[in-house]
């Protein structure tokens, strides 16, 4: 029992004392510096910003064609990346610059098509996903769909 408890008794001593040397000696300079440069380029990052987050074409007819452009500019301090851009619906659809580095301070524009299907009042959102801080915007198109055939609104005389 006594050989068992001095042959751990040794070992964990040589353990121990083996472990000495500090962590701190092995960090080098070099990478200290290349690792702040990268950490202060992530915190760099592109900010969206539209002339206008809806649109609203008013009274259409119905299956009548719509487009509008949403003008947006890259307010931060990084490259702005469209990934994607999807609508809530198969009869809009966004055209955009995807994966096209768009540079601080440049602007760039975002097409939206609408097919005027639907009736009464009808409001469809699209999803812009970037590389900004939030990920996503979402913007709103809207209308007031007339079906076909329908006469007019308001009081007959």
């Amino acid at each position: 029992m006594k050989r068992i408890f001095l042959t751990l008794s040794i070992i964990s001593v040589l353990v121990l004392s083996s472990c000495k040397e500090k962590a701190s000696s092995k960090i080098e300079a070099s990478n200290v510096e290349v690792a702040a440069e990268r950490d202060a380029a992530a915190k760099s990052l592109p900010v969206m910003e539209f002339d206008k987050v809806e649109h609203d074409f008013g009274s259409i007819d119905q299956n009548a064609p719509q487009e509008t452009i949403f003008t947006f500019t890259n307010t931060g301090d990084a490259p702005l990346i469209i990934t994607d851009a999807k609508s809530s619906c198969g009869c809009t659809i966004p055209e955009y610059p995807k994966n096209t580095p768009i540079a601080p301070g440049e602007k760039g524009e975002l097409l939206v098509k609408f097919n005027g299907s639907g009736q009464n009042q009808v409001t469809k959102t699209i999803t812009v996903t970037a590389n900004t801080s939030k990920g996503t915007e979402t913007l709103r198109i809207k209308a007031f769909v007339t079906p076909k055939g329908a006469g007019p609104v308001g009081p007959v005389k």
